[in-house]
């Protein structure tokens, strides 16, 4: 089978990875496309993966219109000459259009539920909508759901392994704290909140009377926040995730990495309605209801509580890794599940219809 993944975020390098590599070790072609950015370049060169370019992020709701125009057109291009029997992506309009105009079929996995222009412009196009089980919206006789999250594809025990604490820097002695701070130029980030940006430094400086607090962030950061900015190569994040004590910030993909990694995780954004927007995420309320492996605020003010709460609890790292295993014991290897739908692919899909009508 030839197969076409688009990565427009370095999320999916990652969440892809394991997957590519099991479907060329099982035979099938496998083509990438992916964003213009240096961190999903970085990415795709570091593991060895050679992609094709269709376009850079665009910022604004007429220059998104343009690049959407562009990509399409990139992409079309692509699939023309690759030839895919199937073509795959997240949260992906441009891998469904495109499916659509070649008559070829497409996969698209989604975890948010309030992305809602992406939604209007994949779905129609779309054969098969992946989500999370608990996923809020239902997406009708396409939508599938897989027991587990995206970015339980690439840090399940079975693939993911941190690198020595020691390649790190990491103080032995210090309780370390990773601060996250996102661009807000995606499209389902539209209208909403998180950290006041005359706040980011009363923030960092609370925070820093508990530990090494260590900034990852999007965008430039200013003035004093410099000095906290983490240093560490891109695909040893996660690791970093995983020995650190707390994560706090507006990244919703690190905070649920956090979490499942046995961080104690605190996400801080809100709908212009001043609501938490996890409230209306499914993945977010599973792990915050059925495992309390994170949590999220509207406001830095009452994170910042809650922050400090778990800082000041010296067991708090150990009580995590406790409620890691339960999630572990419960959820699928994502990889694995996904890896055997594409490569047996419509059969696949036709086999969890009858299996789920059967259950109804």
């Amino acid at each position: 089978m030839k197969i076409l993944i688009d990565v427009g975020h370095p999320a999916h390098v990652h969440f892809f990875k394991n997957i590519i590599n099991n479907l060329k070790a099982h035979g099938h072609e496998v083509a990438i496309t992916a964003r213009d950015t240096s961190i999903i370049k970085y990415l795709l060169n570091i593991y060895g993966f050679s992609f094709f370019i269709i376009g850079k992020h665009n910022e604004g709701f007429l220059q998104k219109g343009i690049g959407l125009l562009k990509k399409d057109y990139n992409l079309y291009k692509i699939s023309k000459k690759f030839k895919p029997d199937l073509l795959i992506g997240i949260g992906n309009e441009y891998v469904s259009q495109v499916s659509y105009l070649i008559n070829k079929p497409s996969i698209v996995f989604t975890d948010t539920e309030d992305a809602n222009l992406t939604h209007m412009l994949t779905i129609p196009f779309a054969k098969v909508i992946c989500t999370p089980k608990f996923f809020k919206k239902d997406f009708g006789e396409k939508h599938i759901r897989i027991n587990g999250y995206k970015e339980i594809a690439y840090l399940h025990p079975n693939f993911f392994l941190p690198c020595k604490r020691e390649e790190l820097n990491l103080p032995k002695d210090e309780k370390v704290i990773i601060v996250r701070f996102i661009s807000w130029g995606a499209a389902h980030d539209r209208e909403l909140k998180g950290i006041n940006n005359n706040s980011k430094l009363d923030l960092i400086i609370n925070l820093s009377n508990y530990g090494k607090v260590l900034i990852t962030s999007e965008k430039p950061l200013e003035g004093e926040l410099e000095k906290y900015r983490v240093h560490v190569a891109p695909e040893k994040m996660h690791s970093l995730l995983f020995y650190s004590d707390l994560y706090i910030g507006e990244g919703g993909t690190m905070a649920v990495e956090a979490g499942i990694l046995g961080t104690p995780a605190i996400h801080i954004e809100s709908t212009p309605s001043g609501q938490a927007t996890g409230e209306t995420c499914g993945n977010f309320l599973e792990l915050r209801d059925t495992y309390g492996l994170i949590y999220f605020y509207p406001t830095q003010d009452l994170a910042l509580q809650k922050a400090i709460e778990i800082l000041k609890n010296p067991n708090s790292k150990k009580e995590w890794q406790d409620k890691q295993k339960k999630l572990w014991s419960d959820v699928s290897d994502v990889t694995t599940w996904m890896t055997n739908f594409i490569e047996n692919y419509p059969n696949s899909f036709y086999q969890y219809k009858k299996e789920n009508q059967a259950l109804k």
